[in-house]
């Protein structure tokens, strides 16, 4: 009888161990890291946070950087303190993440931004999904073709005009493991000027990208609308 006790007792725990193993397997995802645009801030990432929360990411998992000036967009670019915030995301993901790999999801500028710090941190390795959401990878007619750019810190030599040098260095270089892109021919900030091409292409369309996702949502209802899309790009 306290050999059949035993026995039970050993066969319940090796259930329970297993249970337990099974569950720290299933919480070790990638950690993420949401970059909002120009003005933005970590809040209209709600949707994208709630959805990660809900399908078993920690809070210590997802990264929302905050940078930049919230009260002038034309005085932000990709050069300075705007990125510091993100660096710090970034490399903190990476040296806290259980697998050894991140995602980066950004919205808008924060496209762009999220890109630089990877390149220049040399952390293209380290980064599994790329997901870019109504960026301006190509650039903004809105804000001219370099030299003759709209003088602004957003427009300028760091910024989004067309062939500006900061685009002409970030075009081509790898960000990611995967690489996609989420965008709109209604976008009220890429497509302003009646047009989203720049050079034949989609101007948020990322070079070397795996797909690109087209909605109508607009500029701002890309990053709100398509939570479902943006996480399930990152499995």
């Amino acid at each position: 009888m306290k050999s059949l006790l035993r026995s039970s007792v050993g066969a319940l725990c090796l259930v329970a161990l297993s249970a337990f193993s099974h569950s720290v397997t299933a919480q070790c995802v990638d950690n993420v890291v949401l970059v909002h645009g120009n003005t933005g801030s970590p809040s209209d990432w709600n949707n994208t946070y709630n959805l990660l929360r809900s399908n078993g990411h920690q809070s210590n998992q997802i990264y929302r950087p905050d940078w930049g000036s919230k009260t002038c967009a034309a005085c932000n670019n990709h050069s300075g303190i705007e990125e510091i915030p993100v660096r710090d995301a970034i490399l903190a993901a990476i040296n806290n993440s259980c697998s050894g790999k991140i995602d980066v999801i950004g919205h808008s500028m924060g496209v762009t931004l999220a890109a630089k710090v990877i390149i220049e941190e040399g952390e293209a390795g380290n980064v599994d999904a790329f997901v870019g959401i109504a960026g301006a990878y190509r650039g903004l007619w809105s804000c001219g073709a370099y030299p003759l750019n709209v003088a602004t810190s957003t427009c300028g030599i760091n910024g989004l005009s067309i062939s500006s040098p900061f685009l002409d260095w970030l075009y081509g270089k790898q960000i990611g493991d995967r690489v996609y892109s989420i965008k709109s021919y209604a976008d009220q900030i890429v497509c302003v000027t009646g047009t989203c091409l720049v050079y034949g292409k989609h101007s948020s369309q990322i070079s070397g990208e795996t797909a690109s996702y087209t909605y109508t949502y607009g500029h701002f209802g890309l990053q709100k609308y398509t939570a479902s899309k943006q996480v399930s790009l990152l499995d």
